[in-house]
């Protein structure tokens, strides 16, 4: 058995409401289980982890899953025409090139399209941040020098 055919299993499975399945052949045994917790280890699990947690939502009632959901959108009631710049990669956020340089942006600037906002140092590179949106910087979200998953807001800008 290939991994495209595991990975369409799995996709079968999941558009069921079998909670498991074992298959055998020659010497190769693949056991697949659906569990309804999984929902709660997907909010604190690791990034690397979240693709198998993401499995059983279908098997559970909307209503418990709609919650999940909405608790990002619940981090931004501040304004609706905010734009949010969001992390592109896991990392540890910095908001300047060094501890004695000055930060990138502050609230109350205004940025351009192609403006460094931030450093993510990954895997020890260290990626320019760049605004994809023009505004003014309302709000930072991240702390200087701590880690940041994939897709966490960073900045909150009024778009000009």
């Amino acid at each position: 058995m290939d991994f495209k055919q595991i990975q369409e299993l799995i996709k079968m499975i999941n558009k069921s409401n079998i909670g498991e399945v074992t298959i055998e052949e020659k010497g190769f045994k693949l056991t697949i289980k659906q569990k309804e917790d999984a929902v709660q280890q997907f909010l604190s699990a690791p990034l690397q982890s979240q693709q198998y947690a993401q499995a059983p939502l279908p098997q559970q009632p909307v209503s418990s899953s709609a919650p999940a959901a909405e608790k990002p959108k619940a981090a931004e009631p501040v304004a609706s025409n905010l734009i949010t710049i969001k992390s592109p990669m896991i990392g540890t956020f910095y908001r300047s090139s060094s501890p004695d340089k000055p930060s990138f942006i502050n609230i109350g600037d205004e940025i351009e399209i192609g403006k460094v906002v931030c450093i993510i140092e990954a895997m020890k590179l260290f990626n320019e941040i760049e605004s994809e949106v023009k505004g003014r910087v309302v709000k930072v979200l991240a702390e200087d020098a701590t880690p940041v998953e994939y897709d966490q807001p960073l900045f909150l800008v009024e778009p000009i």
